[in-house]
């Protein structure tokens, strides 16, 4: 089947690439596919993450393990859109440059025949041109009632039981 995905910077302005691509496509391969799409090296590191219908960000899917452990990380080369993209899970992440944080919003629109003499994958339109540094990002949490107000109700610090020599 070809999934049919509109990939959206998360900016104020419209910069997006609708992209048809085969279901059975690694994670890696669609990465690369949206890094020249967008025209980017695709040097950087990048990660996809599941997230819910509100965008909230899930499970991490990871380009390379750089974990010390070798631990239980999903790789991108390991996965394919059709196990993690549904009608019923049609909304991922994809954070590219950890540096400098480019962020896009996949939506699945449709799940359509392979077309013979097509290749895969495939812009089927872009708009908007992608600016020159990545949008500015507000990474603010909601706020928690169980959050410590941290006022200056507290006069003498000498009380706590804190060992000075702590090294």
């Amino acid at each position: 089947m070809i999934y049919k995905v509109r990939i959206i910077l998360d900016a104020s302005e419209d910069i997006f690439r609708d992209l048809e691509i085969e279901s059975q496509t690694s994670l890696e391969d669609f990465h690369n596919a949206i890094t020249q799409a967008f025209g980017f090296l695709g040097n950087e590191m990048a990660s996809f993450y599941t997230c819910d219908q509100e965008w909230n960000q899930e499970e991490e899917i990871a380009l390379f393990d750089l974990s010390e452990s070798g631990s239980d990380v999903r790789l991108m080369n390991e996965t394919f859109l059709e196990d993690i993209l549904s009608k019923n899970t049609p909304k991922l992440i994809y954070v590219y440059d950890f540096l400098s944080m480019w962020t896009f919003l996949i939506e699945l629109a449709d799940i359509v025949e392979k077309e013979d003499g097509r290749a895969y994958p495939n812009v089927l339109f872009s708009f908007g041109e992608l600016p020159e540094s990545p949008p500015e990002k507000k990474f603010e949490a909601e706020k928690n009632s169980n959050e410590i107000d941290f006022d200056d109700s507290i006069d003498n610090y000498d009380d706590l039981d804190f060992d000075e020599n702590w090294n």
